[in-house]
């Protein structure tokens, strides 16, 4: 574990009453009433997607050659394919190094309390530097115990941003990235890291549980299980096709759950306004 750390320690450093034909023409008529309150499909009116990516240097796109935000032009490209959206609109809002602390006091600044009241959906990204400040703290006494009492410390920070975000925007989807460990590939011998990334993970869906319009995105064993190179030169952030593959992996719960969902709710406040 020392020796594991110490490896780890200098890697960082790069970095929702009639007739009965009257009757019958009575009951044909509430019948096709009755149907214009059942859910229209996703793709019957195409929309705008808005989306506010927030978080640390996996939203700000560290690590991607083209320079264009990391897993966002992807989602983008994959996203504007759906029949019901025909345009996506991203805000990034990363920035490297960001701890949940960081982010959390961003989002009460005017700019992004604005942003927010116009989001679809809000994707975040943050965690991994919670993890590594917990490392560079105590580099000379780590232990798991002090992963996991910072482990709930972060819990709480991230039910703070969930409020902040449902404040704004009570209607909005929030979408959590799950953390991933860089360093599975050259020290795979050593399943501490292992270890401490899945509870984190786990405080993580522990905290979406509580959130109707939330949901967590895993992307964890995409770097585990694989032998393909999914990270940059800095053995820290994605690369390309790292971020291709969580875009992929995002998309995925895009299809499957938040655009229906969203397609619900959008349906529900159009009739309750009609």
């Amino acid at each position: 574990m020392k020796r594991f750390f110490t490896l780890l320690i200098l890697s960082t450093l790069f970095l929702s009453s009639c007739s009965q034909s009257d009757q019958l023409a009575l009951h044909q008529e509430k019948k096709a009433a009755a149907q214009v309150f059942n859910p229209i499909p996703a793709d019957f009116v195409p929309r705008n997607f808005t989306v506010l990516s927030a978080g640390d240097s996996l939203t700000q796109g560290v690590g991607d050659s083209t320079g264009q935000g990391g897993y966002l032009p992807y989602l983008k490209t994959m996203l504007e394919k759906e029949k019901g959206i025909q345009q996506v609109d991203f805000y990034n809002y990363g920035v490297t190094g960001n701890r949940t602390t960081q982010l959390l006091k961003r989002l009460k600044t005017p700019e992004m309390k604005a942003a927010l009241q116009k989001a679809d959906m809000v994707i975040i990204t943050i965690g991994g530097n919670d993890i590594m400040k917990v490392v560079k703290d105590n580099f000379s006494n780590l232990q798991l115990p002090v992963f996991t009492k910072e482990k709930e410390t972060y819990r709480q920070h991230l039910i703070q941003i969930f409020e902040a975000i449902v404040q704004e925007n009570p209607h909005t989807s929030i979408v959590l990235v799950g953390l991933y460990n860089p360093f599975s590939k050259w020290f795979s011998n050593v399943k501490e890291m292992d270890e401490i990334v899945s509870d984190w993970n786990q405080a993580g869906q522990s905290v979406i549980a509580n959130y109707p319009n939330a949901y967590f995105v895993p992307i964890e064993d995409l770097f585990l299980n694989t032998d393909e190179n999914l990270l940059f030169t800095d053995n820290f952030h994605p690369n390309d096709k790292g971020y291709e593959l969580i875009a992929e992996r995002l998309n995925e719960t895009m299809e499957a759950r938040v655009i229906p969902d969203l397609a619900k709710k959008a349906y529900l406040v159009t009739t309750e306004e009609n």
